[in-house]
């Protein structure tokens, strides 16, 4: 089951549940209340996608988790899980632009698979993952990478407004253990893997992060992303694709037209 959030142009967004071409409209937050179908149906091309959740409490990340992606950074790889923290105010959803900050050095993309916790999580074992996750989507966790080296920490470098870009839907039953990731920019491919080659499992992932934080329904964990180097600069689009989660398309500006 693919879960959306949607706006129809105005007022509060909506929520919904694939069905072809159309959403049926659900009475509230999934996350809250339950899937609980209406009888309203909107087509999905009246829709404006959004962000499909937006964190109430936080965005957890895995760094290094690709062997090769730690080759790629010089980088040996972590002992442990390498989880850091970006603001929820990074999300943005399908579409929405990708805000370029007035820094020196590279901006640079990163495709990963995103789990959905669902439910209060602390201490969760590894074999009880099943039961804190809502489902899945592809997010972006973009980085600034020379304010990474030079600040010495990743939390400015990761946590500018609009670099977390997420969607385009929740899918429930969506199977993480084998899928393939593919990060375009302007359709050139420049990342590629699978989630079978995660470092650290999404089993062992959840274990590890719910032990260092309470994860509440809506937090998302970025699982990490696979090999493939380069940036990309104002007026290029980057579509990250998932085998079975769809495409997660987003430009790039220097500024955000929004506020003019």
């Amino acid at each position: 089951m693919k879960v959306a959030r949607f706006t129809l142009g105005e007022g509060e967004p909506l929520y919904g549940v694939v069905d072809g071409d159309d959403l049926v409209v659900l009475g509230g937050d999934p996350l809250f209340h339950g899937i609980h179908p209406t009888e309203k149906r909107v087509p999905l091309e009246q829709a404006k996608l959004l962000a499909p959740v937006i964190p109430r409490s936080k965005v957890v990340c895995v760094g290094m988790n690709y062997a090769e992606h730690a080759k790629d950074m010089a980088h040996e790889g972590p002992e442990n899980p390498l989880i850091f923290l970006k603001p929820n105010t990074a999300v943005v959803g399908p579409g929405d632009p990708i805000i370029i900050p007035p820094v020196e050095g590279r901006i640079v993309h990163e495709g990963e698979l995103a789990i959905v916790i669902g439910a209060v999580a602390k201490r969760v074992k590894a074999k009880d993952w099943k039961d804190v996750v809502f489902g899945f989507t592809i997010a972006n966790d973009v980085s600034a990478r020379d304010v990474m080296f030079a600040d010495g920490q990743w939390a400015r470098a990761k946590g500018y407004d609009s670099f977390c870009p997420i969607g385009p839907y929740i899918d429930t039953d969506f199977d993480p253990f084998d899928a393939h990731i593919e990060t375009y920019v302007d359709g050139e491919l420049r990342r590629q893997g699978s989630t079978k080659d995660l470092i650290y499992s999404i089993p062992e992932i959840i274990e590890f992060c719910s032990d260092v934080w309470t994860l509440l329904p809506g937090d998302i964990i970025c699982t990490g992303t696979p090999s493939g180097l380069g940036g990309f600069v104002d007026g290029q689009t980057i579509d990250i694709t998932i085998a079975g989660l769809g495409t997660l398309s987003n430009p790039a500006r220097n500024r955000d037209d929004r506020t003019d």
